[in-house]
């Protein structure tokens, strides 16, 4: 599937690492869906990226909004081929040990981490049936193997979401619809930054390293010996090149 007239759903999509996969995309010309909270960076975001190619900014909550931002897609442009789960949110910051977790700020975690992408996947999937193609990338993290002291909320929510990337990739086996779960790596982005306040993060790469990984798994298919193998593809902060 090469990029050209795709039509793309990026969440996240006002900064870091998400502003940077649509960046590719719209070079790729890509046709997008930018979907973020923050309107003035969203609006932003979309005057650079229409230079390029023909974007709709949508200024809602997938944790909320999934329904309107499905809606708002198909209505613009009538198909939906790739969708880029990528909007995160960290928890509480500093962030708290289990023990001491606000069990509604967990809550919160995993319905935009987990529950919100397939969400929005469960709406925009059968579209992508009917065609018998399409591509689904949910942007996962370390923090969802690796038992890091503070990251337990964080990172249960990347763990659901990578199990349920591996279930949708076994039940749509054969549909014509690629399923993968992507580790980008640590990154010098706001996010982490907010995680680990007053830690010099100079020394990590900028979202801009792993985003052209996004292109890769779009343009070539890459589960051809088994439909798990894309999901390990980059969980070693390995960049495609």
């Amino acid at each position: 599937m090469k990029l050209q007239d795709r039509i793309a759903v990026i969440t996240g999509a006002s900064r870091g690492l998400g502003l940077e996969i649509a960046r590719l995309f719209a070079r790729q010309s890509a046709r997008l869906v930018l979907v973020a909270r923050g309107e003035p960076a969203l609006r932003e975001a979309a005057e650079e990226l229409s230079r390029t190619t023909d974007v709709l900014a949508v200024a809602m909550d997938v944790g909320e909004d999934a329904e309107q931002i499905a809606k708002a897609a198909l209505d613009r442009f009538g198909r939906v081929d790739v969708i880029v789960n990528n909007a995160s949110e960290l928890g509480p910051t500093p962030m708290p040990t289990l023990d001491n977790y606000p069990w509604d700020e967990l809550l919160h975690v995993l319905r935009i981490n987990a529950v919100a992408p397939l969400h929005l996947i469960q709406l925009l999937l059968p579209q992508m049936k009917t065609r018998g193609e399409g591509v689904i990338i949910n942007v996962s993290s370390d923090a969802g193997v690796q038992a890091y002291p503070g990251w337990g909320g964080y990172g249960a929510s990347k763990a659901a979401l990578e199990h349920i990337s591996r279930v949708l990739a076994a039940e749509l086996d054969g549909s014509g619809v690629r399923i993968y779960a992507v580790d980008p790596g640590d990154m010098n982005t706001e996010m982490h930054r907010q995680a680990e306040p007053g830690v010099d993060l100079s020394h990590l790469p900028g979202p801009e390293v792993p985003a052209p990984a996004f292109v890769y798994l779009v343009e070539e298919e890459t589960a051809r010996s088994g439909r798990f193998e894309a999901l390990e593809l980059i969980r070693n902060k390995a960049v495609v090149h």
